[in-house]
């Protein structure tokens, strides 16, 4: 054997020690999950999130563990599991219900935060601001006023003759200028159409009977609902009081048409979550929360409840279920 092979061999066989306890030595990434669901229902946005880290090259128990943490519907859970997680030493923390984002930012400044919430971060005091968010925060909204306008259009097909439309939402949400851009859009749109809008506020649950007689005065004929934590909680009683007042009603997510509500379109919330892995992959290699800028949906859906719609006497346009995402029938 001549002397360069040789040496080549024994720096080769030296190497693979080292090689080993490299591999050996590769972290495997523990992921925190904050959810108000219980642990004992599928979680779709955990599975979105999951597709999200095998699309990055991610191989779950190999190269990331998740930390579930579930309040089956009991928030005031939340600190704890929040400050449990950092105790357990998760690289990250997954922090979509706005309850669980909240209890995260308070039980750590330590863990990077993904959040996926359904109001203006920045406007809750979360972040800095959507561009510069500051702290172990970051993430992408759920939220798309600018869709208002849209969802206007789409009920004004189901309901041809619709003269006056009610939004539903609750102060503090949004920005106020954002709130502004968002209504002078709509109303722009409603002009063309020769349609009114009726601002109605509600701020806690105590206020859906007066804001439901409010839009009876005024003699609404249909109802446009902007998501917000609390109106995604109280789901139910927001879709129940429209269908005890014969008020079609569109609303931002798809959960409300598929419980009963008539429509709805909004951003595609689990694709929200899928996305959510590239902030996760992004933070485990290195990247400072307060660097990435919070993102915005980029796919949107659009669902239709035909069982709600003949409840309501109304047909729905052939061509508007071609366009539908889902159809519920």
């Amino acid at each position: 054997m001549k002397r360069r092979e040789f040496i080549a061999l024994i720096g080769g066989a030296a190497a693979w020690p080292l090689a080993a306890r490299a591999q050996q030595a590769a972290k495997v990434a523990r992921i925190g999950w904050m959810s108000r669901g219980n642990a004992a229902a599928s979680d779709p946005n955990m599975n979105a999130f999951r597709q999200g880290m095998r699309e990055l090259g991610y191989v779950e128990g190999r190269s990331f563990v998740m930390e579930p943490r579930y309040a089956d519907g009991k928030t005031e859970l939340m600190p704890d599991q929040a400050a449990e997680l950092e105790r357990v030493g998760v690289d990250v923390i997954i922090a979509g219900p706005f309850e669980a984002l909240q209890a995260a930012k308070q039980g750590t400044s330590r863990v990077p935060i993904i959040m996926t919430p359904s109001a203006d971060p920045a406007v809750a005091g979360i972040v800095e601001s959507l561009d510069h968010p500051g702290g172990n925060i970051t993430g992408i909204t759920e939220m798309m006023p600018e869709l208002t306008p849209q969802r206007l259009k789409l009920l004004t097909q189901i309901v041809p003759n619709m003269s006056r439309v009610a939004i539903l939402w609750r102060p503090g949400t949004l920005s106020l200028n954002a709130f502004g851009q968002m209504l002078n859009d709509t109303q722009a749109t409603a002009g063309s159409l020769g349609v009114q809008i009726q601002i109605v506020e509600a701020a806690k649950v105590d206020d859906f009977d007066d804001a439901f007689s409010a839009m009876a005065k005024e003699r609404a004929d249909g109802l446009i609902v902007l998501i917000n934590p609390m109106y995604g909680v109280q789901q139910k009683q927001i879709i129940e009081r429209a269908m005890n007042h014969k008020l079609p009603a569109i609303y931002e997510w798809k959960v409300f048409a598929q419980n009963g509500g008539l429509i709805s379109y909004g951003a595609d919330v689990q694709d929200v979550y899928r996305r959510a892995a590239g902030f996760a992959d992004k933070i485990l290699k290195g990247a400072k929360p307060t660097d990435l800028p919070v993102g915005r949906p980029t796919k949107y859906e659009l669902v239709i409840n035909l069982k709600t719609a003949k409840a309501l006497g109304l047909d729905v346009p052939p061509t508007l279920l071609a366009r539908a995402d889902e159809v519920i029938e």
